[in-house]
């Protein structure tokens, strides 16, 4: 297991995902974001059936981070109930990995 993460995170449009990403890098919360476009959501919200165009950001990030990003995520989001989803990096390619940890300023110790 690493200390790296990748976190899950939908929103309406692109204009948002910028703004998300933009803000996360510049806090030292994330190395890199993904934004991927074409998201088709289909989901229940206040009992009724959902069916949404949306964006899917992918956010790569270190374990220390998780919290001030979910936190920042939750902050900036229109949503009332943003979708923030974490996955651990069981291995990966170690210099990337390395990267990930480097520019997360989160994750230093001080």
């Amino acid at each position: 297991m690493t200390d790296a993460r990748v976190v899950f995170v939908t929103v309406p449009d692109e204009e948002v995902g910028v703004a998300l990403v933009t803000s996360l890098l510049e806090a030292g919360m994330v190395a890199c974001g993904n934004l991927l476009p074409g998201v088709r959501s289909i989901y229940r919200w206040d009992g009724k059936i959902c069916d949404d165009a949306e964006q899917m950001l992918i956010l790569k990030t270190t374990a220390h981070a998780v919290d001030a990003l979910e936190a920042r995520v939750v902050e900036m989001h229109p949503y009332d109930c943003p979708e923030v989803v974490v996955l651990p990096v069981a291995d990966g390619h170690a210099p990337y990995l390395d990267w990930i940890e480097q520019n997360v300023r989160f994750s230093r110790k001080i």
